[in-house]
């Protein structure tokens, strides 16, 4: 649709009720064509078909009958500026000129949505948790119906309820376990989707020393019976260290009723430190257990990656080890890269709580990590981005489900990331997986690092204001910041100093005087950092998904309402193409060493997908040389092992290329997908 003047379109937009008055009440309008005219001199275009065509389907705001498109990409950026800056011009201005130069994308829901009359929430997902009774199983069902409907993904534990055949009320065998409950989930997020826009979608874990693992995962396999088989939940499990030790030694392996381990406890099973505590629940008469071979379930859990691509795993003893939060992280969410502390609630016969416990959600965003790197200003350019996350969390308020608002009001978190970093390095003629490209990858992300910390200290002074808890944890005393102030990130190979010349990169120096402002003025944001998965979006920012290489050197996508669509490799040159090596023959010792460099700088967690071939190709695994080259669950025990030993926190799909060019697992989740 076309309109002779700004205003013109924008008086056509609020009268027709597209877009909310109440964002454009905060500028005056002349402000709002100086912006408009920022994003307009930027002279943006989408470098590629794919790019645009994924705009314009997915993004652009349409006419109700569908049939005129009412904002290109720059009017799509212009709204999210004014919209994410909340009357702020500064910051609108900044923000314009981040988006409109793309160093910065906001997740699916933040960006679709931002301005809209008519929209779901702008947060990317939850997380909730379900305790040992029907009044907690009611009141997570209705907060799973009302999130999937209001906004992203939802991630449920499962690991608190009482084991099938578990005594309800000193009757014996009366419970059923953790089958039904998820059944009656699928059931709810098929049901409830967001105005229309996507199927609702929702993950649930579940302990690997829970009583009714077996059961769990059979859920997922091919030839389960119909009445316990989930078709669209996503499956994730939460590992403790104690799972690695017993499957190391080849030894049996005890499963706990959480019903026992409450009792004895005094808490819910996911708040018990199961690795810590195992031998005395072994012991304890008053917890009932069975007896299964660790190895066996070790398998089981290759066999069904193959099989389907789940379960995720969350290695949840080295996420608590590492996160600098007072209290415990119990699971992770949709896509497996949210990893923050909650607190149980206890809920009465009427579903009021009698204890309000803390469940989480979280907004996110990420850096192109291509654009970035050729910022003006790198560290400027971070802090805005982490502003603008920050208004989604301040203006969140999901009343609907009181846990998840509580923790959001005292918590502030976002979750701030990465995508593009096999277009970068490719561009840069490095190979994924070198060692210049692990240097790079770390020294990126003690930037990102650094540059969210200087950004929430200066929110925490500016508003008089930190997170809850603030004071017990490792910032305030000071010790998360002494690996920085003992040990120099800063880049030692020269071809990576190169790649930073002109970028400041603090030291050990810079980090003290940080460590210092930080226990003097405190942090806004609980959690700063989280690489998420990257969807459609990835394409629209024209550079690759994630920290993960590239699938295919020409992409060929079958789109439903115009045929096939071929996306060539972003900087796809003669002088490129032997850096972009598919990730199905790429190694993934590359790929988890690559994540493991990220990982040490980051919060949260990372979306870290294995992508494995059925024939495998020769010399890739030093482990399969004189054996079969086919796929086997020994191939991705020894991978989700070695990710362990690398303090990995969590493995996202594994994703199959079969021998008759289909894939396994690599059905996207849309709602978490920056």
């Amino acid at each position: 649709m076309k309109f002779d003047s700004l205003k013109e379109r924008f008086d056509y937009l609020l009268e027709n009720n597209y877009i909310e008055e109440e964002f454009i009440k905060k500028y005056d309008f002349a402000f709002i064509e100086k912006v408009a005219q920022k994003i307009y001199s930027a002279n943006f275009t989408f470098k590629t078909f794919m790019a645009a065509y994924k705009f314009y389907a997915q993004y652009a705001l349409k006419t109700n009958d569908g049939a005129y498109y009412l904002e290109g990409f720059n009017e799509r950026v212009l709204v999210n500026a004014l919209y994410f800056a909340d009357g702020d011009e500064q910051l609108a201005m900044d923000l314009a000129d981040e988006l409109v130069n793309q160093r910065y994308q906001p997740a699916t829901p933040s960006f679709l949505n931002a301005g809209r009359k008519r929209r779901g929430e702008l947060v990317s997902c939850f997380l909730i948790q379900m305790e040992d009774n029907m009044n907690s199983i009611g009141r997570a069902i209705n907060s799973a119906l009302q999130l999937s409907r209001i906004g992203g993904g939802v991630g449920i534990t499962l690991s608190n309820l009482r084991g099938a055949g578990a005594p309800i009320k000193d009757i014996q065998g009366a419970a059923s376990g953790v089958v039904p409950v998820m059944k009656l989930l699928e059931d709810s997020f098929s049901y409830s989707n967001q105005l229309g826009q996507r199927q609702g979608a929702g993950a649930v874990y579940l302990n690997v020393f829970h009583t009714d693992i077996e059961a769990f995962l059979a859920t997922k396999k091919e030839n389960a019976d119909e009445k316990i088989r989930v078709k669209t939940l996503s499956l994730g499990l939460v590992v403790p260290d104690k799972f690695y030790e017993l499957v190391k030694n080849d030894e049996d392996m005890y499963l706990f009723d959480p019903w026992g381990v409450e009792k004895v406890y005094g808490k819910p099973f996911s708040y018990v430190d199961i690795s810590k505590e195992y031998d005395n629940m072994v012991a304890n008469n008053l917890i009932p257990k069975k007896i299964i071979k660790a190895r066996e379930l070790e398998t089981e859990i290759s066999k069904l990656q193959q099989e389907s691509g789940y379960p995720y795993v969350v290695n949840i003893d080295t996420a608590n080890e590492a996160s600098p939060i007072a209290g415990k992280i119990i699971m992770s969410n949709l896509c497996s890269e949210i990893l923050q502390v909650q607190t149980p609630s206890e809920v009465a016969n009427d579903q009021s709580y009698l204890q309000l416990g803390t469940d989480i959600s979280c907004n996110l965003g990420s850096t192109n990590i291509v654009n970035l790197m050729a910022s003006p200003d790198f560290g400027k350019s971070v802090k805005t981005m982490t502003k603008a996350l920050t208004f989604i969390s301040d203006a969140s308020d999901i009343d609907v489900v009181p846990t998840v608002q509580k923790g959001n009001s005292q918590a502030h978190t976002i979750g701030l990331g990465g995508m593009g970093l096999h277009a970068y390095l490719a561009k840069n003629h490095i190979n994924y997986g070198s060692k210049v490209a692990l240097e790079f990858t770390s020294v990126y992300f003690m930037l990102l690092n650094y540059w969210t910390l200087v950004a929430s200290n200066e929110l925490a002074v500016e508003k008089g204001e930190s997170f809850v808890g603030f004071e017990a944890s490792d910032y305030a005393n000071g010790k998360y910041f002494d690996k920085y102030s003992e040990k120099d990130f800063r880049p030692s190979l020269d071809r990576t100093k190169e790649l930073f010349d002109g970028i400041f990169i603090p030291g050990p120096a810079d980090w003290q005087a940080l460590k210092e402002k930080v226990m003097t003025g405190g942090l806004y944001n609980q959690n700063r950092l989280a690489v998420a998965p990257n969807g459609s979006i990835s394409y629209i920012n024209d550079t690759t998904a994630s920290l993960h290489p590239i699938i295919n050197r020409i992409e060929e996508r079958q789109e439903r309402k115009i045929g096939k669509i071929y996306y060539p490799a972003p900087y796809l040159s003669n002088d490129t193409i032997k850096f972009y090596q598919s990730a199905y023959d790429t190694s993934m010792i590359k790929v988890i060493n690559t994540y493991a460099a990220a990982q040490e700088h980051i919060d949260q967690g990372m979306s870290l997908t294995l992508f494995m071939r059925s024939t495998i190709p020769a010399g890739l695994y030093p482990w399969k040389e004189g054996r079969t080259d086919k796929m086997t669950t020994r191939d991705l025990s020894i991978l989700r092992n070695y990710a362990h030993d690398k303090k990995i926190k969590s493995i996202y799909y594994v994703r199959t290329f079969t021998d008759n060019n289909g894939e396994v697992g690599a059905n996207e989740c849309e709602s978490c997908t920056i």
